[in-house]
This record gives structure tokens, C-alpha cells and sequence, in this order.
């Protein structure tokens, strides 16, 4: 390599040791650029009405803050109430299913008897200081803090600046680009919004059915803190495979505490609202819409999860979503199709008669075999 393609290099590896330095002002920016993207989806549709993007950005900011208003002063305070009293309750309801457990056991039949099993308390010993753990950090969540408060203002105005003029910044971007690349890199960018559109409108239309049909279920089995639970399912569902699992312990702790029965029901209400999602409600929304194989999304929640933390965990649908677009446009149509080898060339298709239909299988002919091939 030349002193100029190692200078290169040097700077490409500098580069990528910065980004991960920062890699959580990205994760800030990126979800700034989300919400920005919704939010110009909506400005769009007002200016296909002939309105001029100015009003039709200052109606579309105006009903987003009614939005939130009615949703502090309506929902959160119930909901916060109902969560904190919810979150007492864990521990009780994980203690009477110990005992459920420990009542089995005592009943087990006569050839588990041998069978060495820990009892009750050792299991509410081992499991109290996870509860401890997990139960306040999962509440600190929603609970305000100087930094979380600065980070929520620093994202409405980093949103506010990208839907103001979403073009210039989106121009500053291609410029980067070599020239011959910048209108391919104008269409990426175009396919990556459009996925990220489509996939926030199916996720939110399928993140309330799901919360609706959890507050009718829990409402009609009587479980406590119905808009709690439901609102937890709801906002959960945008988490796939873990959310669902998880939106399911509340209630189930809950239940509880009241009969047996009402646990049996509450497992199959929720498997029954998570089976209607996933094989009906999803490929419904979705069937003309972005998707994303089970195990792909699986692997991009351990990944973003595992790199960013928490907030990695919840931005990992739609980092996934323009990663698949980015790989789809970038690395499968521009690199992988293009590639040409002049050293490679097909071998020719060696038969011993002509074959009329590629569907048959080849034919070799003993003249077709090497000449040594059976020389000791």
C-alpha cells in the first residue's frame, strides 16, 4: 500500500473510534431523525391539500402538543399512580405463586419424592434481591430526572430543527457522497424513509389493537389497574419477543393474588392477543409494508441491545429497518449484483446429448470423463 491509502486508512479507523465515542449522541440524533420522519409524513399529507409547508408544519407541531397535553393530563397521572401501586404489588403476587408452587411440590407423586427441589423460601430468598433490582430500575425509567429531562429537550429540539427544513439537511448529507453517487444516494435515503414510515404506521396501529384488547380482557376477568396493564402491553408491543413476554408479568402477579384460575386466564388471554398480532393482525398491516424475519429481529435486539443499552433495546426495529434498506440497496444491488470477475468465467454445461428441458437432469457420456481417470 502507498503512504496515501495508508493515511486513508488511518483516517477511516480514527473515524469509526469516534463515532463509538459518541455513539450515544447518535442514538439521540437517530431517534430525532425519527420522529422527524413521522412527523413529516403528516406534514406531507397536509401540503397534498395545497397548504404551504410552514402552516402545514406549524398545524402538524400544534397537534402533536395537544396530543401530549391530553395524554399528560389524562392518562399519566393514572397510569403513574396505578404503575407505582402495580410495582408493590410484584413481589406479593411472586410470593403467593412461591407458595402455589410449594403446595405442588408437597403433593408431588411418590417416585419425585427422592427428587431434591428448593423450597419456598430459599426461592423468594434468591429471587428478592432481583426483584429489588429490577423493580426500581424498570420504574426509574419513567421517572424524571435532570438528565432525562435534558435529553428529552435536547431531542424536541433536535426534531424541531430536522422538520423545519428537512431538505437542506438531507442535501448536506449527500454531499458527502461522491458526485457520481449522490442521486443513488438521494433514492436510498428516499426507500430508507418510506420503511421507516410505513413501519411506525403499522406498529402503532398494531400496538393499539393490542392494548385495547388487553383492557377489555383483564377488564372483563376483573384484574386491578386495567389502564396500567393495558398501556404497558401496548407500549411493550413495540419491543417484539421480549415486550410480549414481559407486558404478561404484571397481570400475571396480579392475578395472583386473587385465584388460581385467574392466572390460567390471563396466560391464555395474553397468548391468545399475541397469536392474533403476530399470524392475523401484523401480515395484515404489513402486507404492503416493510417486514422483518422473526430471527432477523431477534438477532437486532440482542445486538442494539447489547451495544447501546436500554435505549439501543427500543430503537432496535427501526435501526434494524434502515440497516435492512442500506443492505438491500447498498451492499445487494450496487456491489453484490454489479460484481464482475474477469478471471471467473461459468464453465460450460458438459452433456453427453443436447437437453431441450433445463428442468431434466445432466447426462454424462463416457467420452465426457478425463482420459486418466481410471489410470492406476
Amino acid at each position: 500500500m502507498k503512504l496515501g491509502q495508508w493515511l486513508s486508512f488511518l483516517c477511516i479507523i480514527i473515524s469509526l473510534i469516534l463515532l463509538w465515542q459518541a455513539r450515544n449522541i447518535l442514538l439521540l440524533v437517530f431517534t430525532a431523525v425519527v420522529l422527524a420522519t413521522a412527523l413529516n409524513s403528516l406534514v406531507m399529507r397536509f401540503r397534498k391539500s395545497g397548504m404551504r409547508r410552514d402552516r402545514a408544519v406549524m398545524l402538524t407541531l400544534l397537534i402533536s402538543f395537544l396530543l401530549i397535553i391530553l395524554f399528560t393530563y389524562l392518562i399519566v397521572p393514572p397510569f403513574a399512580n396505578q404503575l407505582l401501586k402495580l410495582g408493590a404489588l410484584v413481589p406479593q403476587g411472586f410470593t403467593r405463586v412461591v407458595t402455589w408452587l410449594e403446595e405442588l411440590l408437597n403433593n408431588r407423586p411418590a417416585w419425585l419424592e427422592n427428587v431434591q427441589l428448593p423450597s419456598a423460601d430459599s426461592l423468594i430468598e434468591e429471587a428478592q434481591p432481583v426483584l429489588r433490582a429490577a423493580v426500581p430500575n424498570f420504574f426509574s425509567f419513567f421517572s424524571g430526572s435532570l438528565s432525562v429531562v435534558l435529553q428529552i429537550l435536547l431531542l424536541a429540539i433536535l426534531t424541531l430543527m430536522l422538520l423545519a427544513n428537512p431538505e437542506a439537511y438531507r442535501h448536506a448529507v449527500i454531499r458527502l457522497f461522491p458526485s457520481f453517487y449522490r442521486h443513488r444516494a438521494d433514492a436510498i435515503f428516499l426507500e430508507c424513509e418510506t420503511a421507516l414510515v410505513s413501519w411506525m404506521g403499522g406498529a402503532l396501529i398494531s400496538s393499539t389493537v393490542v392494548a385495547v384488547l388487553s383492557a377489555i380482557g383483564l377488564w372483563a376477568l376483573n384484574i386491578q389497574f386495567v389502564l396500567a396493564q393495558a398501556l404497558l402491553a401496548g407500549l411493550l408491543n413495540f419491543i417484539p419477543n421480549l415486550g410480549p413476554t414481559l407486558s404478561m408479568v404484571f397481570p400475571l402477579t396480579v392475578a395472583a393474588l386473587d385465584a388460581p384460575w385467574k392466572v390460567v386466564a390471563v396466560i391464555i388471554l395474553y397468548v391468545v392477543i399475541q397469536n392474533l398480532e403476530s399470524y392475523w393482525l401484523t401480515p395484515t398491516v404489513m402486507a404492503n409494508q416493510v417486514s422483518l424475519l422473526p430471527a432477523m429481529t431477534l438477532a437486532a435486539q440482542l445486538m442494539f441491545a447489547s451495544l447501546f443499552g436500554f435505549m439501543g433495546l427500543l430503537l432496535a426495529l427501526p435501526l434494524a429497518v434502515v440497516a435492512k434498506t442500506l443492505i438491500q440497496e447498498v451492499l445487494i444491488k450496487d456491489i453484490l449484483d454489479n460484481w464482475k470477475n474477469e478471471k471467473y468465467k461459468e464453465p460450460p454445461l458438459v452433456t453427453g446429448e443436447e437437453i431441450t428441458d433445463p428442468g431434466q437432469p445432466t447426462v454424462f457420456s463416457a467420452s465426457d470423463l478425463p482420459e486418466d481417470l481410471f489410470e492406476d
